[in-house]
This record gives structure tokens, C-alpha cells and sequence, in this order.
């Protein structure tokens, strides 16, 4: 019984041991690549948090028209297809919206 107590104690201070070592170490540091992907999974996951409001506000509105017999006034937006642009490609992306909203097309 002594014996298994030894090695319980000793394994609990190597575990303490290690996990203060491992507590020590720096961050890693993330490549360009990774940082890139990391802000896609980022964007996607708004994009995704955006499409399940839309799906709610859908089934909302389903309920309601179907409680009231009525069309509801709620305006549902759809967000639309996910498209990642980048932080150094956005500037140039809002640039070219603003200058076509200047000079509306005149309807014939």
C-alpha cells in the first residue's frame, strides 16, 4: 500500500510540475496563412449568425401570420450567399458602391 501511495504522490507532483511549465510558455505566434483563415472562420461565423436570425425571423413570421390570419409586418432580410473579402481588399470593395450610387440611371 506504501508503494501505490508513492506512486500516486509522485505522479501528482509531476503533473503539477508539468502543468506550471506549460502554463509559462508564450503564445504562439500565428503565421500570415493562419491569420487569414483565422478571419475567414471569423467572417463565416457572423455570415452564419446573420443566415440563422434570418431563418428565425422567417419561422417568426410563419407563426404569426398563421396566430393572426394575417400577413405579418415584419421584414425579413436575407443576408444573402457568404463572399469572404479580405481586410486589405475591403477599401477598394466600398469605394466602388459609393461612386455608382452618385450618379443614379435616369429610367427611360
Amino acid at each position: 500500500m506504501t508503494k501505490t501511495m508513492k506512486t500516486l504522490c509522485t505522479a501528482a507532483v509531476l503533473a503539477l510540475l508539468s502543468s506550471m511549465a506549460v502554463a509559462k510558455l508564450p503564445a504562439p505566434e500565428l503565421s500570415d496563412e493562419a491569420k487569414v483563415k483565422a478571419a475567414e472562420a471569423a467572417a463565416k461565423a457572423a455570415w452564419a449568425g446573420k443566415i440563422d436570425g434570418f431563418k428565425l425571423c422567417q419561422a417568426q413570421d410563419k407563426v404569426v401570420a398563421h396566430y393572426k390570419k394575417a400577413a405579418p409586418a415584419n421584414a425579413c432580410v436575407d443576408p444573402g450567399p457568404f463572399v469572404y473579402m479580405p481586410a486589405d481588399a475591403a477599401p477598394v470593395a466600398a469605394a466602388a458602391p459609393a461612386a455608382s450610387t452618385a450618379a443614379p440611371a435616369k429610367k427611360p
